[in-house]
This record gives structure tokens, sequence and C-alpha cells, in this order.
């Protein structure tokens, strides 16, 4: 795991240091890293809702057949397994 230091004024390090001790975290890294990924997480939501939005005004909605369906199921299972094996 890498190391890295930053400078808080002492309001944000006394902030921290309550949330650590009121929060059940065990470090002041264990809730930095929590906050990270509540951020990781939130990004990740921000751009798959601009894709969502993206993909309702590309135009006309067509409709699919089973068959395009099906395939759709096939390729997203092969990649589920594909990660797994990863």
């Amino acid at each position: 795991m890498e190391t890295m230091n930053i400078s808080l004024p002492e309001t944000m390090k006394q902030f921290i240091e309550e949330q650590v001790s009121a929060g059940g975290y065990s470090s002041v890294s264990e809730y930095i890293r929590a906050l990270v990924r509540e951020e990781q997480k939130r990004k990740a939501q921000e751009q798959l809702e601009a894709l969502l939005v993206e993909g309702l005004e590309s135009g006309k909605p067509t409709e699919m057949t089973d068959e395009e369906w099906n395939e759709i199921r096939r390729e997203s299972l092969a990649r589920l397994k594909a990660r797994k094996s990863a």
C-alpha cells in the first residue's frame, strides 16, 4: 500500500479525528479510504446516469427482437465469466 501525506488546517484535522472516534474507524487512514470509496461510487453513478441520459436522447427507440435480447444476454454472461476468471 502506498503512503500519501497531506496538509490540513487544524480544524479539518480535528474534524477527521472526531469522525474516526465517533464513526468506529480504526484509523484516520481507514476513514480517508472510506471517503475516497464513496467518492468513487458517486462518480461512477454520475457516469452511469450521464450514459443513460445520452441513450435516452440518442434518437427514436426501436423495438428489439428476442434474438437481439438473447445475444445481449450471451455477451453479458461471457463477459461476467471472463471477469470472474481473471
